[in-house]
């Protein structure tokens, strides 16, 4: 079994992306996503931080199908029905992950981060 990660250039004690690769083949990828612009609301920031999420899956060879679990993390709850269009908007009919949605404290301007597992193919490659 293989864990393969990918560190944040600025803070190389936390990752942005990881895998875990199974011995028999497959494995799942985790990856954590927010906006890179703060100066907008929570359904453009939404927007950003899925677009984030889309760079990570195609650079892995995934898309959005293989998600089978999502956390979302926001700064006002009330904004859920916001959230909720920009995210059935970007997700496939048919894909939807098992969801959550807390509200939490975050840095100035971030009003939202996204953390997505993804299931990696059995025939995926391990580094």
């Amino acid at each position: 079994m293989t864990i393969r990660r990918v560190p944040i250039a600025d803070m190389p004690t936390k990752s942005k992306v990881a895998f875990y690769h199974l011995p028999e083949g497959g494995g799942f990828m985790w990856a954590v996503a927010t906006s890179r612009d703060t100066s907008v609301g929570l359904p453009e920031q939404a927007a950003g931080a899925l677009e984030v999420i889309d760079g990570y899956l195609r650079e892995a060879g995934l898309d959005r199908t293989r998600i089978v679990k999502a956390e979302v993390v926001v700064t006002d709850h009330d904004q859920k029905p916001a959230f909720d269009k920009v995210w059935s908007e970007w997700m496939p009919d048919g894909y939807g992950p098992v969801r959550s949605f807390v509200q939490s404290v975050m840095p100035e301007g971030d009003q939202v981060e996204i953390i997505i597992t993804a299931a990696l193919p059995a025939d995926y490659p391990a580094p």
